[in-house]
């Protein structure tokens, strides 16, 4: 019978692979966008590290009305997500104030939730809503000003790429505090093996896709540069 160390293992396959998808897709990227693009193989080693760790029984802590908690995801998350709304910040060249705001405000997002899944109501409740807020003063980082950026000073292919890496990430990240609230960590509709199944396929699917995502449309974006380069020097030269 399929329990919770299968959907582990589970993740822990995917993340695999799916970093090294990653890692062979970095062959098309421009070779001066190899350090903003190593983010995503960052996340990918970081996300198949806490699932290997998570299926060995390794990196769980029980929270004070006795459920478990998995710190080893929470960690996850802790490192990752502010990796993803910093490359988004860097596809937008905004400068590191505001690389860092992004940074913060994520990784609080990440924290405040830990800290409720781990106490007892009624704290659990005031620290997931400040979590919550955390999250929508990201969101609003990324859609109005940084979206304005891009916009601005980018290409249309970079613009593209950027709106769609925001709206697959907000989309799914926007399910887990969902998740959270039906799962032992808020009100218990869900057991703890529906949620890590949930979890599990989630995760891989926002890691691995928005790097692929973001990989294809540097690709495309390097090459119609190039594309209109060259069609800019022979208007000069004709």
């Amino acid at each position: 019978m399929t329990n919770i160390t299968t959907w582990f293992q589970l993740g822990t396959v995917g993340m695999i692979l799916g970093t090294l998808a990653m890692a062979w897709a970095m062959r098309y990227v421009p070779r001066e966008k190899y350090r903003e693009s190593s983010h995503l193989i960052v996340v990918g080693v970081i996300a198949a590290v806490a699932y290997a760790l998570m299926s060995v029984g390794v990196g769980t802590i029980k929270a004070v009305d006795g459920h478990t908690v998995y710190l080893a995801r929470y960690i996850d998350w802790l490192l990752t997500t502010p990796l993803h709304v910093v490359y988004l910040g860097l596809l937008a060249e905004v400068g590191r104030r505001q690389l860092g705001e992004l940074a913060v405000w994520q990784g609080l997002t990440i924290a405040l939730g830990l800290l409720g899944a781990y106490l007892a109501p009624p704290l659990k409740w005031v620290l997931f809503l400040a979590g919550g807020l955390a999250f929508v003063r990201v969101l609003q980082l990324l859609y109005r000003p940084i979206y304005a950026r891009v916009q601005e000073r980018r290409s249309d292919s970079v613009s593209e790429l950027y709106r769609k890496l925001l709206n697959f990430i907000a989309v799914l990240w926007m399910m887990y505090p969902v998740i959270w609230v039906l799962a032992p960590s808020g009100v218990g509709l869900m057991d703890l093996e529906t949620q890590s199944l949930v979890i599990s396929y989630i995760d891989v699917v926002a890691k691995v896709g928005f790097g692929l995502i973001a990989l294809h449309g540097q690709a495309i974006a390097a090459t119609l540069a190039v594309a209109d380069d060259a069609a800019a020097g022979a208007s000069v030269g004709d």
